[in-house]
Formats: C-alpha cells, sequence, structure tokens
C-alpha cells in the first residue's frame, strides 16, 4: 500500500536469526552454532537467498588449525589446518587425547586449568608451547582453548604456529643481552644468570650451596686505548675474551659446570661459577686467567702485552644477594689493585669490615663534632731531673655510638682527608687552653703546666692557624708560653711559605712549637736551626730500643749513642728534649743520664681525664704509675 511502511517479512526475520546463528570467528575462543535450515517464504515471488554456509564448512577451510574436543578431552574433529601444522595425518586426529597432542599436561597448572575448563568452570586458557615436528624440528605454539556452547557441548582448541616470532625474539633478547665486540654476554644477562643461582630453589635441592665470582679489570688498557686507538682496544678485548672463555671451558671440563664469562663493561670481565666447590677452586681458576692475559697478543700487526687484576669471592649462595656478592668482589678487586697488581686477592671478612667501618666513621665525623661526641684526655710530660709535672699532651678521644671509645690513630686521617680536621682541630685547641687556665686557677700556687697540642699540616693550609691561636688565648686568658703545638717531623722540615711564616708568627708570640717523633723523618738538624722551633720530641722506637729482654744480656750502646748524640746536638740548638714511650724505670734512668729534659709514657701515666691530672699536680715525685688507672 502506497505511503505505508509495512514490518519485516516472516522469512526475512527466520534469514536474519540464520545469519545470526550460523556467524564464526576464525579467532581463538570462537563459538559455534549449530545451523538452522531456512525454509522456502510462501509466497515469494523473489529469488531464494543463498543459505549461509555451514560451521563445518568454515571450520574445514579455517586457516587457522583448530579441533573440537568433547567433555572428556577426546578430539571429535579437527581441520585440515591443524594436520598441517602437526604434520600428522587429519584422520588420524580424531578419538586422539587433545592434551597429550598440544603438551597441555607437561606441567601442573596449565593441566589444572585445563581440566577446569572441561568441566565448565574456567572461561578460557592461553599458553605457549614448544612442540616437536614429526619431521625432526622445534615448534612453537600458541594454544588457546575456549568452550562451545551448552547445546554442542565440549571445547574449542586452537593452535597458531608463532615460531617465526619466538626465533625472533631470540634475536632480538641474543643482541640485547650480549656484549657486540666480545660476543660474551653481558651485564644484564649476567646479573639475571647470578640473581636465578641464588634462588633458593636453585640449590636447595642439588648442588654445593655455594658460589663464585671472579671479577677481573685489565691493568694498562687505557694506556692501549689512548695510544693506538678505539679500533685496536676493541680487538684486545675480544681477544682477551676469546682466552677468557678458553680457560672457563677448561676449568668446566675439570669439574661439572662451565663458568659463565661476561663484559661487564669497559676494560672489566666477570666469571661466575655456580655450585663451587670452595675457595680451592676459585683460586685455581684466578690463577689461569692471570696465566692466560699475561702472554703477549698479537693484535693487528702489534704485539702488546697487559696484565689483569681479579678479586675472588667465594660464599654460600644461601643469604647472599646479587648486590652484596658483586659488592665484595669489586672491594675485592680494589685491593687486588692496591696491592701492586698482576694479582689476586680473595675477599677478606675482616679486611672488608674495617673499610665498612671507616666509611662509617668518614660519614658521621663531621656531625660528632656538633652532636659532643669528642672528648680529651691529657698525658704528663715530667721532668727528668725533678720527676715533677711539667705540661701535659692533649689527646682526642671519639666516643662513637656505635663503635666504643676511639684513639686518634682510628679517624684523625680521615678528618685530614675530608677536611674536617680544621674545625675538629679548633675544638681541641679552645678545650686545651681552657682546660689548662683552669689548672692555673685552681692551683695558684703551683708552677703552671704547659698543655701540648696536636696540629695537622693541613690545618696550617686551610685555616688560619695563627688567627686561631690568638682568639682562643685571648678568649680563655692562657699564657702563649703555656700553649705548645706539636707538628710532625715530616710537616716540619722543608717548611717554606705559608707554613713556615705561620710557625715564626706563632713562635714570636711566646707559643712554642716542637716536632713530634722526632727521628722518623728527614732528621736534618741542620736545618732545625733556621726554624723557630723549641723542643724535639724523640719517636717511640729509640727509647723501646733501651729495653733489655734478657736481663743477664748487656745493652747495646748503639742506641744510646745515637740517641745522645741528638739530644747533645739539640741542647747546643738551644732546644729541649722529650723522650716519648717511656715504660720501664730503666728506660728513665738512661735517658736521665743522656740529658733528656722530660720523659712521657706510661711509666708515669696512660692517657686520663683532667681530673686525674688534677692530683698530680702538686705532687713532689710522680713514681711509676701513680697517675695509672
Amino acid at each position: 500500500m502506497s505511503g505505508t511502511s509495512e514490518g519485516p517479512t516472516p522469512a526475512t526475520e527466520l534469514n536474519r536469526s540464520v545469519v545470526t546463528e550460523s556467524k564464526i570467528s576464525a579467532s581463538p575462543g570462537a563459538e559455534f552454532t549449530a545451523p538452522v535450515e531456512p525454509e522456502e517464504p510462501v509466497g515469494s515471488a523473489s529469488p531464494r537467498s543463498p543459505a549461509p554456509p555451514s560451521y563445518r564448512s568454515v571450520f574445514t577451510a579455517a586457516p587457522l588449525a583448530m579441533a573440537v574436543v568433547d567433555r572428556e578431552g577426546m578430539i571429535t574433529g579437527a581441520n585440515a589446518a591443524l594436520a598441517d601444522l602437526l604434520g600428522r595425518d587429519q584422520d588420524t586426529l580424531t578419538g586422539a587425547v587433545a592434551a597429550d597432542l598440544v603438551d597441555l599436561a607437561s606441567d601442573a597448572r596449565t593441566w589444572h586449568a585445563y581440566r577446569e575448563l572441561l568441566r565448565g568452570r574456567r572461561a578460557r586458557l592461553r599458553c605457549t608451547r614448544r612442540l616437536k615436528h614429526p619431521e625432526g624440528h622445534a615448534l612453537w605454539v600458541r594454544v588457546t582453548v575456549a568452550p562451545l556452547p551448552p547445546d554442542d557441548g565440549g571445547v574449542l582448541v586452537s593452535v597458531a604456529d608463532i615460531s617465526d616470532h619466538r626465533a625472533l625474539q631470540a634475536r632480538l633478547r641474543h643482541l640485547r643481552m650480549h656484549d657486540p665486540v666480545t660476543r660474551l654476554p653481558n651485564r644484564t644477562l649476567f646479573f639475571e644468570r647470578l640473581t636465578s643461582a641464588l634462588e633458593a630453589e636453585s640449590y636447595a635441592e642439588s648442588g654445593t650451596g655455594r658460589i663464585g665470582v671472579c671479577y677481573l679489570d685489565l691493568d694498562g688498557f687505557k694506556a692501549v686505548n689512548d695510544t693506538l686507538g678505539h679500533r685496536v682496544g676493541d680487538q684486545l678485548l675480544a681477544a682477551v675474551a676469546d682466552r677468557l672463555t678458553r680457560c672457563a671451558q677448561d676449568a668446566g671440563r675439570a669439574r661439572a659446570g662451565i663458568p659463565l664469562v661476561a663484559r661487564l663493561g669497559g676494560d672489566e670481565f666477570a666469571l661466575l661459577v655456580e655450585d663451587s666447590t670452595g675457595t680451592e677452586q676459585l683460586a685455581d681458576l684466578a690463577e689461569s686467567l692471570l696465566d692466560a692475559v699475561q702472554e703477549p697478543f698479537d693484535v693487528s700487526g702489534r704485539r702488546l702485552k697487559v696484565s689483569a687484576s681479579i678479586g675472588v669471592v667465594e660464599r654460600h649462595a644461601a643469604g647472599t644477594t646479587p648486590t652484596a656478592l658483586m659488592q665484595a668482589a669489586d672491594t675485592t678487586l680494589y685491593w687486588a689493585k692496591a696491592d701492586g697488581k698482576a694479582r689476586w686477592t680473595l675477599f677478606d671478612p675482616e679486611r672488608n669490615a674495617t673499610r665498612v667501618t671507616r666509611q662509617a666513621l668518614a660519614s658521621s665525623l663531621r656531625p660528632a663534632i656538633d652532636r659532643g661526641e669528642f672528648a680529651l684526655e691529657y698525658q704528663p710530660l715530667v721532668g727528668m731531673d725533678d720527676d715533677r709535672v711539667h705540661g701535659v699532651e692533649a689527646l682526642i678521644r671519639w666516643h662513637h655510638p656505635r663503635f666504643g671509645t676511639l684513639t686518634p690513630n682510628r679517624f684523625i686521617s680521615l678528618a685530614e682527608e675530608d677536611g674536617s680536621i680544621v674545625p675538629l682541630g679548633r675544638w681541641v685547641l679552645r678545650t686545651a687552653c681552657r682546660q689548662a687556665r683552669d689548672w692555673q686557677i685552681q692551683h695558684p700556687d703551683e708552677p703552671p703546666i704547659f698543655v701540648s697540642v696536636n696540629v695537622a699540616v693541613r690545618q696550617v693550609w686551610d685555616s688560619d692557624l695563627v688567627a686561631d691561636v690568638a682568639d682562643t688565648l685571648k678568649e680563655t686568658g692562657l699564657p702563649p708560653h703555656l700553649l705548645q703545638l706539636e707538628l710532625t717531623e715530616s710537616a716540619v722540615m722543608g717548611s717554606s711559605g705559608r707554613p713556615l711564616q705561620a710557625l715564626k708568627a706563632l713562635s714570636d708570640m711566646g707559643v712554642r712549637i716542637a716536632i713530634d717523633d722526632f727521628g722518623t723523618g728527614y732528621s736534618n738538624l741542620a736545618y732545625l736551626s733556621r726554624l723557630p722551633v723549641s723542643v724535639l720530641k724523640l719517636d717511640g722506637s729509640f727509647v723501646r730500643g733501651f729495653q733489655i729482654e734478657d736481663r743477664a744480656a748487656k745493652a747495646s750502646p748503639a742506641d744510646e749513642v745515637i740517641v745522645e748524640a741528638m739530644v747533645q746536638l739539640a741542647h747546643r740548638l738551644g732546644l729541649t728534649v722529650t723522650a716519648e714511650c717511656v715504660e720501664t724505670s730503666a728506660q728513665a734512668s738512661r735517658l736521665r743520664r743522656i740529658g733528656c729534659d722530660t720523659g712521657q709514657g706510661w711509666l708515669y701515666s696512660r692517657p686520663v681525664p683532667a681530673d686525674r691530672i688534677s692530683e698530680l699536680l702538686g705532687t713532689p715525685g710522680v713514681q711509676a704509675g701513680v697517675g695509672n688507672p
């Protein structure tokens, strides 16, 4: 009827439903519905529409390898694409066990998921499998399992060949994980293997449970690079890599497993030994590496020679991390270079503990000054003639919250390295001068004692020592002649420019200058006449030479002659002499006979707090051990 819109005819509606239910996707997990053949529309003058193809014809012609599997896991139908992919006769696929065909039972997790899917308790499964083709080559496939509609029952298994994709991935991974110059595994692959080797399941059930690393660095490689160019340098690295690889292969023949050889960057290489049998195995390997590298190399018509330094670490895998292991290897390599290069060094926990402690102290030195963790102790300087305390040497102590009380030899060198010796030296100077002034006030009837303070060379260069001393004396009220500054012989001898000007200015101020540990350095007594020095402190090695181990033996006159000569010459130059490390009365007697002016050592007192010094002041004679705790 003209001008009106009619709805769809029953035939058209039927055709639409058939087309909808007949759709099939070639992608994994497609659903299938049994076809419904349409009836011929009654009374229709138009030609009959072509019926959509049945899912069976689409299933058969699809390029994607597929199989229909019943709830029991048996294949009820497979297309030609699957037969071609697997290299099987299509007729033999029907009735086969699908899980066996595509290896779904090789791991428990996949097998459980597959069984759950057959029972209708899971929606989908996808996994990758490596299959063996009847012709002998490997085949990588991606298997997808998806349920069919309930009326059909079972599942659809689709199999896609991803061998080319996997091969490309493998090539890209190889390029990413290997060094282009030496073709060795690179740092990334090395740490991947190391991490895997340290996982508990890697060593819990078998093997020795130990692991070892040889961390190698070439000595002299930079000179080759700088003089001959990077091309020759790369060729040398490749030649070194070949020798290291041969050493690893030789080591692997003698024991189970070939060590992994990797280039970590630059001229650094590492060999990873899994399931090592102990330090002896790593030591043998390190020796062979050294011998191999030290043999000359013929590179681009040149005969090149280099050596190697190797850090060796061997330990239990349990409780070890990749970072900790490689830090230990790096530290040990540093030791090998510091010890002279061209050698291997085994990791030493005690030596490492010292290094770690040193780093911890260095990082906390400056804050410790502000936190008030430092204190002074004082050791008497006793007159040889009257056994009275003439002065004291101020000795710093660090009351560290973690490491306890530390003596100067543990931290002064660190303070000099990072410059914190300047503020620390100012604190020592102020504290010692203030204490000396307090003693003077507390004992007005006794002759005042001087305080001796050690000064580092860096304090002279990095600060205005003259101004610091002047300000301190003014602030504390201590007379200049009651302050003595001690510098080591190596620091004073040969002084010129600013250090010499500072020493002269301090001497003009009235401050006494002493040379500490005299006799261990230049020992140029003639030069002393040109320096503003007033005191020599003989090194303790001379005094210790006075000891007689065998009471029946006679003392050798050599030590006494040397000391006597130095004392006499010092006196002629107008200097006084202090003997350090006086421990016995016999030593004191001999030093007194030689003419030493003062003595310092445990015979009189160990370093003690300030209040113990107050007890010694006014004592008519300091006898052995009086000031000792």
